[in-house]
């Protein structure tokens, strides 16, 4: 297959030249770039004259892939790398793979790129479907994806994972007629809650500070450090009565809670955090978990150590992640439940300003048996202090 040139705009793509070698060099050494594509690492001279004199235009002459450089279609500079990854003509499918130099970030080019990239696919190649895989976490790829019109269909196991990351990725797929036009800024774009959450859940966890007792606490990731103290609250009689966790609890529980509450965080669907004290030992866990039915609508769950409950940590932590998720996140409700009877959670909810709204039938699977909840909400303008709208419909 010979390489042809896409322009589009003020992009041009166009097939890797030896003289690349120096900016392709320069690029991979930018840490996100290793972080998320499979270069080498170290990335070295020798690794960028092979890729654009030797693996690219074996792709091309192959029809295993069609990889191009993204450059600036007036002065020539590279600014990233967008192409197909890999090919199977026989079932009209091709992967798309990208990544942007560190100097052309911010600017809306790799969605670009992208978006003429599957135009020519589909156009010049005939082919009826683009894929798009990227290990989870990477959000800044999947805003990408999303802005060129790329549906992101679930999640899969990764067949080569690497290995500082997960072994879970997102998967999308592209067909003839979805892309957006080059005027339409398409879906995920600057200013939406996609694109609000992706700089949030994109970047390490933070830590959110609150004070309890005269004294500060903090809410913080999950470590390996606290699961000795995660399975002594776990197997106190009082979570087990009034929570869902295995029981008996055992470690390898504990470390499949700090799996997950990592997994979250990279996922974009919640903010796992241990409430520590001034000396940053384990007090409780506080889950917020955005719902997948409504993306502005959160769950919130708790527990707090034995040794630490009647000393207000529990509640100053839901008020401070609750805070968070209204103006990090741009959620506009935020939901607690508990069994009836768990009036300990019932405090520490009203305590955090929660408004109770009644008692929800059969609504938890409690060990089995369903049973009755109390449900309770803040919503934004409770913090605001900003006046509700009228109506039995609010």
């Amino acid at each position: 297959m010979e390489p042809p040139q896409i322009t589009s705009g003020d992009l041009l793509l166009r097939a890797w030249r030896a003289e690349d070698a120096d900016a392709v060099e320069r690029a991979c050494q930018d840490p996100d770039i290793q972080r998320w594509t499979m270069v080498p690492r170290p990335y070295r001279h020798s690794d960028a004259v092979g890729f654009v004199t030797r693996t690219s235009p074996a792709a091309w002459a192959n029809g295993t892939g069609a990889p191009f450089a993204v450059c600036d279609a007036t002065t020539g500079e590279l600014l990233g790398s967008c192409g197909l990854v890999a090919m199977t003509p026989t079932l009209g499918t091709g992967e798309v793979g990208y990544w942007t130099a560190p100097w052309a970030r911010g600017r809306g080019i790799t969605a670009r790129a992208v978006r003429a990239l599957a135009r020519w696919a589909f156009d010049q190649l005939g082919l009826r479907r683009l894929l798009w895989q990227a290990e989870l976490g990477n959000h800044a790829s999947r805003l990408v994806a999303l802005r060129a019109g790329f549906r992101i269909e679930g999640r899969l196991r990764l067949a080569d994972p690497s290995a500082q990351g997960r072994a879970d990725g997102w998967i999308g797929s592209l067909l003839p007629g979805e892309v957006p036009a080059d005027d339409e800024p398409g879906p995920a774009g600057p200013g939406t809650l996609e694109a609000r959450r992706a700089a949030v859940f994109g970047r390490p966890q933070p830590v959110l500070f609150a004070e309890a007792d005269q004294r500060e606490i903090r809410l913080r990731a999950l470590a390996e450090r606290d699961l000795d103290a995660v399975v002594r609250t776990c197997r106190d009689p009082e979570t087990i009565r009034w929570s869902t966790v295995p029981q008996p609890y055992q470690r390898a529980d504990a470390e499949s809670f700090l799996e997950f509450t990592a997994g979250s965080w990279a996922g974009g669907t919640a903010g796992c955090f241990a409430i520590t004290d001034q000396d940053d030992a384990y007090v409780g866990s506080i889950d917020l978990r955005i719902s997948p039915a409504d993306p502005l609508v959160a769950d919130i769950g708790f527990m707090t150590a034995p040794h630490a409950r009647g000393r207000g940590y529990q509640s100053a932590a839901l008020a401070a992640l609750s805070a968070w998720g209204f103006t990090s996140l741009g959620l506009a409700r935020i939901e607690w439940r508990a069994n009836v009877g768990n009036t300990a959670s019932r405090r520490v909810a009203a305590k955090a300003g929660f408004v109770f709204e009644g008692t929800a039938r059969g609504a938890l699977n409690h060990r089995g048996v369903r049973s009755d909840a109390w449900t309770a909400a803040l919503v934004a303008d409770d913090l605001s202090g900003a006046p509700r709208a009228g109506g039995p419909d609010r």
